[in-house]
């Protein structure tokens, strides 16, 4: 596994961007110190393969009877052409809602009900969106055993949203890692790290300071 080398590229390149005094916005309205662009990726080779690498081996240990690997659009997708690809398995990709054209399909890729699908996102924050796919998919005929992802959070959210669902999931690489790996380099400072640390812990209650 390159589980360091990853991080310290993603860190390096600002895919993986730390800002405790200026925090980001997330899609969800959630505030964050913390912000990671993985659609970069793509962009550098031997980073995307090693991701690649990593993801198949975690898929083969934790998904042995795994038959098909799902891309969940957009930023999954290419990631789940690479990860198919070392596996020699099929692949599919979902969208987020069906097209208004054609003949409609949200899933694109042949399946039966017999197959055994892996989803990949490129990131959980809430999980919402990956379990979206997993219900779309759930709902054209599909068996999805597990979703991966190369980068998590594990927010409270997360944990409950899959928790409910009953979907297993594993990540390759999460945000304790992360901040574990920055605090012991030096890259951040010790109260850079009780800042992270504390968003981790309530990332909804830690926002609320910087309401107007």
């Amino acid at each position: 596994m390159h589980k360091d080398q990853i991080i310290s590229q993603l860190i390096q390149e600002k895919i993986i961007t730390i800002s405790p005094d200026k925090p980001f916005t997330y899609a969800s309205g959630m505030l964050s110190p913390i912000y990671t662009d993985l659609r970069l990726t793509v962009s550098y080779p031997e980073l995307r393969d090693m991701i690649a690498s990593d993801l198949a081996n975690l898929i083969a240990e934790e998904f042995p009877e795994a038959t098909i690997i799902g891309g969940v659009a957009t930023a999954g997708i290419p990631h789940a052409a690479w990860v198919a690809d070392k596996l020699h398995l099929p692949m599919i990709y979902v969208r987020p809602k069906p097209k208004d054209h054609g003949k409609g399909r949200q899933i694109e890729g042949r399946f039966s009900k017999d197959d055994k699908i892996v989803l990949i996102d490129d990131l959980i924050t809430t999980g919402g969106s990956v379990l979206n796919a997993v219900k779309a998919t759930e709902k054209d005929g599909g068996n999805v055993i597990g979703v991966s992802s190369i980068f998590t959070y594990y927010l409270p959210d997360a944990k409950e949203n899959f928790a409910k669902s009953g979907v297993k999931y594993a990540p390759l690489l999460s945000y304790p890692e992360l901040l574990k790996r920055e605090n012991e380099s030096g890259h951040i400072s010790s109260k850079q790290y009780n800042v992270l640390k504390t968003w981790h812990e309530d990332p909804w209650a830690w926002g609320k300071k910087f309401e107007k």
